[in-house]
């Protein structure tokens, strides 16, 4: 079944190499090869990469290489994420788009911050039904593979409008590497002639996803050069025309005869009426350390920024000592379940439902969510509901939450990029194709399709088919709609100073992958890499359970089952699956820079998990 398979391939990717600027690691290993992940936790780099001018982060050595391209071309971060955008489009396939879609938050060095909101939008012949069959039952399949399943793309316009209204270079020249890379070629590494073989049931369904990345059955191995010329060329169009091209040119067309012709419900008014969302940034402020911290974080319709604040208001009452202390960890967890439920019961779209924004990021509101926690006993999630935000804050489905002054105790497939310049201008940004691979549909233009319908409620009350999360019935199919998104680009500021921009792939342990590096970089004095490689842990309400990275002793394990958890350490089911496909994995790939406050080094952290990279200058 193609479904297994996807859905384990969120966690499966492994590789081990390290260079001066390349952080590796293992993102997941099948239960065979324990003795790789060992090895790995070794090899991972101990410092970040410090540069004294400019520094980008990504997933891919070639896409952080593109965006320093730029950046020493006299780009700023703006120019440079753009860049490093497309060029992920052409290096990494599973995750890299210009058929998906994403958030990027801006903060430019003058303090202007800005959110854009380029998700993807379901078609106009879209319903609340689509993927129900006449039994009643959820077809699982028809949400994540094949036509059936792909929304309206927001990639290519959402990054023309942020380089017309913050980058300061052309659009062709800000795409010369991607179109470089896809042009002449590159040469596959092991970790994507793997990907390649594990995703063969899903890519050798769709005749181009086979010739493309299957090299028509002939499949690459390492070393291989791997050529795109129909992306390339589509690259080209863009690069000169604009995003003009894309939703209404000749790839709008070609993309629109694919779906025609399979089924697909994308239409070329449905390009045509594409927007990108400018959205008002989430914002809350902290004392630490003693030390002033702002985050700077997602709105609706992510998820991830709303439980960030959320979260970090209930814990602030909380003493945290680290993640090698069971307390820490219950109390984290047990706030964890909370927000998760809130999440399942509040957030959507903004635009087309009234999202109580500024009750959940209440601090009276948290003051409510943290009593109910034991601090000596787990709860049940089946006894854990959803709180009352409207109690704490007017409901607001566009405006930021309040700033907010608390006093805190010391102490998968998406892709995240981060980059900083020389002028302290910063991006944050995370964009997806969904699971890995998309809907597995390569178009004739060249490019992967998503299969971002899944993302929706796509039945009330069932969890959705490919991370077994529970979804409101405001995050309905519906025309024009966005999906909810856990995707959630974050930046911290200190003492009114850039000092820290994160984010992470992983669905819904993106929220917690990317909380855990908040809290190691703001309240555990943790320095940016430490942030990074530190232990990963995440709770969703539903599965009832908390999911520890393998790196957590059994001594812990044992302890959070004496308070009553259950714990899955280092293997993660399907539970929508209604059974125990085991995998042995990582949660999240957080690639990171914080500044130091000394020296104003830019701090490059890459997710040892993954062959990520970490380049200055």
């Amino acid at each position: 079944m193609i479904r297994i398979q996807k859905t384990a391939l969120l966690l499966l990717f492994a590789s081990l190499a390290a260079t001066v600027f390349l952080a590796s690691g293992a993102d997941g290993q099948t239960a065979t090869k324990p003795r790789e992940l060992a090895e790995g936790n070794k090899a991972w780099p101990k410092q970040a990469v410090r540069a004294s001018r400019g520094m980008v982060v990504t997933d891919e050595p070639l896409g952080s290489q593109a965006g320093l391209e730029i950046l020493k071309h006299g780009g700023n971060a703006v120019d440079a994420a753009v860049g490093t955008a497309f060029a992920l489009a052409v290096v990494e396939p599973a995750a890299g788009n210009i058929g998906g879609g994403g958030f990027m938050l801006i903060r430019l060095a003058d303090g202007k911050t800005t959110f854009l909101d380029y998700r993807e939008t379901a078609p106009g012949k879209a319903t609340a039904k689509m993927y129900i069959g006449k039994d009643g039952k959820l077809d699982e399949d028809a949400s994540v593979v094949g036509y059936k399943s792909v929304a309206v793309p927001g990639t290519v316009a959402g990054l023309e409008l942020a380089l017309k209204t913050y980058g300061t270079m052309k659009l062709a020249d800000v795409m010369a590497p991607a179109i470089r890379l896809a042009d002449q070629g590159f040469p596959v590494s092991s970790k994507l002639a793997d990907e390649f073989q594990e995703e063969i049931p899903g890519l050798q369904a769709f005749p181009v996803s086979q010739r493309i990345f299957l090299n028509s059955g002939k499949m690459f191995k390492a070393g291989d050069t791997l050529k795109q010329p129909e992306l390339a060329a589509t690259l080209k169009r863009i690069a000169k025309s604009g995003a003009e091209e894309f939703y209404r040119g000749e790839t709008a067309k070609m993309l629109v005869d694919d779906m025609s012709k399979n089924g697909g419900l994308i239409t070329l008014e449905d390009l045509a009426n594409y927007k990108v969302k400018v959205r008002k940034v989430l914002r809350a402020k902290y004392e630490s350390g003693g030390h002033d911290w702002e985050v700077l974080t997602s709105p609706p319709p992510s998820s991830g920024g709303v439980a960030m604040i959320e979260a970090l208001n209930m814990l602030q009452d909380v003493p945290l000592k680290g993640w090698d202390d069971p307390q820490s960890v219950h109390m984290v967890a047990e706030t964890m379940r909370r927000i998760f439920a809130d999440r399942a019961a509040y957030l959507a779209d903004p635009d087309f439902s009234d999202v109580p924004v500024s009750g959940l990021t209440a601090p009276c509101y948290a003051k409510e969510r943290a009593a109910t926690i034991d601090p000596a006993k787990a709860s049940s999630s089946n006894n854990v509901k959803a709180g009352d935000p409207q109690a704490c804050g007017k409901s607001s489905s566009n405006a930021a939450a309040p700033q907010v002054i608390v006093s805190l105790g010391e102490g998968a497939h998406t892709t995240h990029f981060s980059v900083v310049d020389e002028a302290g201008n910063a991006v944050a940004s995370t964009y997806t194709l969904n699971d890995n691979y998309g809907s597995h549909v390569t178009t004739t233009a060249g490019f992967l399709l998503n299969d971002e319908m899944d993302d929706f409620t796509t039945q009330p009350g069932v969890p959705n088919a490919l991370y077994g999360l529970m979804q409101s019935d405001a995050n309905a199919i519906a025309p024009g709609h966005r999906p909810l998104s856990s995707m959630t680009p974050t930046i911290l500021l200190r003492d009114g100073k850039l000092s820290f921009v994160t984010g992470s792939p992983g669905g819904p342990t993106i929220i917690s992958a990317t909380l855990l590096s908040v809290i190691n970089w703001m309240r555990l004095g943790m320095d940016a890499q430490a942030a990074v490689n530190a232990p990963r842990f995440h709770h969703q309400w539903f599965p009832n359970r908390i999911r520890m990275e393998s790196e957590f002793p059994e001594s812990m394990e044992k302890a959070l089952r004496a308070r009553g958890h259950e714990v899955e350490r280092g293997w993660y089911g399907t539970p929508s699956l209604g059974q125990e496909t085991k995998m042995y994995g990582h949660m999240g790939l957080v690639n990171a820079i914080g500044i130091d406050p000394k020296t104003g080094e830019r701090l490059g952290a890459a997710d040892p998990r993954d062959q990520g990279a970490a380049v200055g200058y």
